[in-house]
């Protein structure tokens, strides 16, 4: 809980308030994937590493070795990576093994085209690819909490709004860190958009959304995913009328609101 303090403002709170089991499987599974996330966004490793280490990790995720495996792909790099991503094999023991069966796929199938856009210098020309990149990065993600609301309680959803939750919450993201993209040379935007055109990508995919977590019955999935989405909601409105970024405050004040 401390490593998920540290790493996200919009998940520890959510994923806090999840019951035990539930908790320990969607910890595992946000730290594995914020573990490959900070390879992939890396500062000050070359590409080649990137994509090295991105691959290592997926041949890991292949192997009858996981623990082992990873060790080994970390071992070298320790003193360059961030401390969620060294301890990933940390973050494998901490998923409830009946769960493992859906989290693994999942973290090899988003290392590998992580590194595939680390490879083609994330070359987004057109809206199919910028779907194609917010699906790698964060559609499988909402695609596999819905395997785990099912593994958990058996909370039917659906997956194709899933990945819809999960790439509104990216697109957001994009919007509000463009400035700092662009400074390191990453362009998410497709050919001729600028801010007008990524708003209403991101506002139908957050629509998307609200009609998925409206499927979804009382019980933790409904809880948790409320969290995220309202902040999302929030940060593009404020984006839109000018502002940056959500005060704490601002933060709490939406939590508290959602979760009464």
């Amino acid at each position: 809980m401390t490593m998920l303090k540290k790493t996200s403002r919009t998940f520890y709170i959510p994923i806090s308030q999840l019951d035990s089991g539930l908790k320990e499987a969607v910890s595992s599974a946000y730290l594995c994937m914020r573990a490959i996330d900070e390879i992939e966004d890396h500062e000050e490793l070359p590409n080649s590493l990137k994509v090295q280490l991105l691959v290592g990790v997926h041949d890991a995720f292949q192997s009858d070795k996981l623990i082992e495996t990873i060790q080994e792909v970390m071992a070298p790099h320790r003193n360059v990576l961030p401390d969620v991503t060294v301890q990933l094999d940390d973050w494998v023991r901490l998923c409830p093994t009946t769960a493992l069966p859906v989290i693994i796929p999942y973290i090899a199938k988003m290392s590998t085209q992580m590194a595939d856009w680390v490879q083609n210098g994330w070359s987004i020309q057109t809206e199919e690819d910028l779907d194609r990149y917010t699906y790698s990065v964060a559609g499988m993600v909402g695609e596999m909490l819905s395997e785990l609301w099912m593994w958990y309680d058996g909370t039917p959803s659906d997956i194709e709004k899933a990945v819809a939750f999960g790439r509104g919450l990216q697109a957001v993201n994009i919007l509000r860190n463009r400035k700092e993209d662009l400074e390191r040379g990453v362009d998410f935007y497709p050919n001729g958009w600028d801010f007008k055109e990524m708003q209403a990508y991101t506002r139908r995919n957050l629509q998307i959304a609200d009609s998925y977590i409206a499927d979804l019955k009382q019980g933790p999935a409904l809880k948790f995913c409320k969290i995220p989405l309202a902040l999302a909601h929030a940060t593009l409105n404020l984006l839109s009328a000018g502002g940056s970024k959500l005060t704490r405050d601002a933060v709490l004040k939406i939590v508290s609101r959602v979760m009464n």
